[in-house]
Order: C-alpha cells, then structure tokens, then sequence
C-alpha cells in the first residue's frame, strides 16, 4: 500500500513536518510493510516557505526588516530560480505566532515590516511577487505594506494616521502621489486561502480579530475602520469591496492590495500544487492522509485538507482528516473522507495542546486499526 502523507501545521503545538513524522509513525505501527511519502504542505500562508524550500526551484533568503511591532528582525523570502519572481510569507514578519499573548494588539501592529521586505524585492527589478498572508497577527488592511510603497493614509487635518488598523476610522484620503514606481510594473498575487468579505459579521474583524488580541469594543472599532476604508476606496478609486470574496484575509491585507496594487487574490493552495506538481503526485497513491490543528466550517471554505481531500475525491481515494479540534462528525460532501478529533472527549483545549504529539500519534493509530480491519 502506497499512502501520501500531507498535513498542514497544527498551529501552537505541532509544524506541519511534525505532525508528518507523527502520522508515519502511527501508521508503520499498523501498516509495517506500506510505503509512505511525506508532504508537509502549505494553504498558502504559515509554511509556505518550507514547502517551496522542498519542491520548488529557487533560494530561501534571509533579509532585515521589522515584526509586528515595529522591532528588528530577520526574516526570509523565497526566491525563484527565474530570478523574476518571489514568495512572501506574510507571518514571517508580521505573524501572530511571532508575539507573546500579552503583546497582541490589532489597533497597533503592522504589517510595515513585510513592507520593509517587499522593498528590497522591489530593488531586484522581479517582475511578479507572490504574498502568502495567512497567519497574520494585523488587523491594517495592509496599509502597512502600502506605506513603505509610499501610500499615505491621511485623516482630515491632512496628517499620516499611525500604524495598525485602530485609527482608520479616522481616514479621510489615500495619497497615491508617492507610490514606488517600481511597484506600479510589478504582478501583484495574492495566495489568499479563506473566502470571507472584509465587512461584516462573517468579515475580517469580527471573524479574526478576537484571537489577535481584540476586545468586543475593539473589534467594533476596526470593524468601523474597514467601512471607513472601502467608503474612501469607493470614492476615489470606484472600486467596491464590499463584495470583495476574500478581501478579509489576514486583517484585509488581501483588500488594500486589490485596491490600491490591482493584485490578483489566488488560492494559496493552488499556487502550491502547481509550484509543486501535487496534482499529478497524488493518484499514484492508495491512501491519503492529512489534517490541520482546528477543523471548522471556516475549513470548508478552502483549507488545506479541504484542498487536499477535492483531489483525492476525484480520483476516487480514501482520505482521512485528523483536526486537533473539531465539532464537526463528517466532511458534507465528501464521502471517500473520515473526518478524526485527535483530542479525547475529556480534555482541556489547553492540556489537548501540551500533548498534541501524543494524541496525534493515538488517533491515527487507532483510525487506522479500524481501517485495517473494515478493508482487509
């Protein structure tokens, strides 16, 4: 039996190489004799580096530039071996896992330092660059990158609002005049892996600005930042966000940049498996097996093992999901998929995540005792 292994992270405990070997293992115990591929993948955001690292052509790079909040770092990028285009992962520079959980603030940390670093790209004269945005710990509309672009976002006394998505209620004109001529010949693509609108219940503040640090009243205030954004966007550009499908991604940095860089949003894990050939890996194998730290309803809307399961649907193969968390009994739609919670009934979310390996390892090993005994 061949089986494809091809997990995302479980985010806060395990890497997606991790939650590999895990998965491996468990499985050697039931199967000795299988033959196993190893896939750790990407959706696009958190990640993405190291598949492209592993299946792609090209140079991780380090360079310097700042996190969230504004201090120095080093971070990577990857570049392609054409030497005309590059990978930017979003959560390198400004990424929630990067922050302390007392440090966490979306009124004030900024996506500038990924800015910082599309500069330097700029330099390089590429002609495309590719940006990975999930997992980001910002709530700016990527109004942090389009600052070191030379964009200012001004209030009505003419003065450049402060960093983060908390004063953009005030704004009162985008100021277009000093954007970096380099950026106006440069592709802009977007690897944007969920579908919700920047506005709204099911939009970015109200969505995601919780786990990034936001209180209720916050959260109502980056919401009325967002509106104040699309309504200036709508006036001076004529171009509705409104209706925007995955324009809240990342804090709306998917928004700011189809506003104002006229980027393309592209599934994240689309660009990988054509950068990596996933489509045409995949048949080749009798069972697949991948997973993500929390399966939900937001996963239905392209996550990873979503992505994953579509293609082995299609070719007819069983996949089973493994979620450290997940409500959910069945994946609709999806008859060749189980759907596995790797955490036991009785435990805490927080002892669940200090003991993800061990449980990870349980699941899959007793998943695939049952598969075992119902298909042999």
């Amino acid at each position: 039996m061949d089986v494809l292994i091809i997990p995302d992270s479980f985010k806060g405990s395990l890497t997606a190489s991790e939650v590999s070997r895990v998965m491996e293992a468990a499985l050697k115990k039931v199967f000795p004799s299988c033959n196993t591929r190893l896939m750790p993948f990407s959706d696009g955001g958190e990640g993405a580096l190291e598949v492209l690292q592993k299946y792609a052509q090209g140079t991780r790079i380090d360079c310097a530039t700042t996190d969230a909040l504004a201090r120095p770092i080093k971070a990577p990028y990857f570049a392609f071996s054409d030497q005309k285009s590059a990978w930017v992962e979003l959560s390198q520079t400004a990424g929630l896992a990067q922050l302390k959980k007392e440090e966490r603030n979306p009124l004030i940390t900024s996506t500038r330092g990924t800015g910082k670093m599309i500069l330097q790209l700029l330099e390089k004269n590429l002609s495309k660059i590719y940006i990975g945005i999930g997992g980001s710990a910002t709530q700016d509309l990527g109004t942090g990158i389009l600052s070191e672009l030379g964009v200012r976002f001004l209030d009505e006394q003419g003065k450049v609002l402060p960093p983060g998505g908390g004063e953009l209620y005030r704004l009162a004109e985008i100021d277009l005049r000093f954007l970096n001529n380099k950026a106006l010949h440069t592709e802009w693509i977007v690897a944007c892996d969920v579908q919700n609108p920047l506005l709204g219940k099911a939009g970015t503040a109200h969505t995601y600005a919780q786990q990034k640090g936001a209180s209720a009243k916050e959260i109502d205030q980056l919401e009325r930042g967002g509106v104040r954004f699309a309504e200036v966007v709508q006036k001076q550009l004529q171009i509705d966000l409104s209706t925007l499908k995955g324009g809240g991604a990342a804090g709306g940095v998917s928004a700011g940049l189809y506003a104002l860089l006229n980027a393309q949003l592209v599934q994240g894990f689309e660009l990988l498996a054509t950068a990596t050939g996933l489509k045409k890996i995949l048949p080749k194998f009798d069972l697949v097996l991948t997973g993500e730290g929390r399966f939900d309803e937001q996963s239905l809307f392209g996550k990873l093992p979503i992505q994953v399961a579509i293609i082995a649907k299609q070719e007819k193969i069983p996949t089973i999901v493994f979620a450290g968390h997940t409500h959910m009994k069945t994946i609709p739609d999806f008859p060749n998929c189980t759907l596995v919670n790797t955490t036991p009934p009785s435990m805490s979310p927080e002892k669940a995540m200090l003991n993800a390996e061990k449980n990870l390892f349980n699941a899959v090993f007793h998943t695939l005792q049952n598969f075992k005994s119902k298909t042999l």
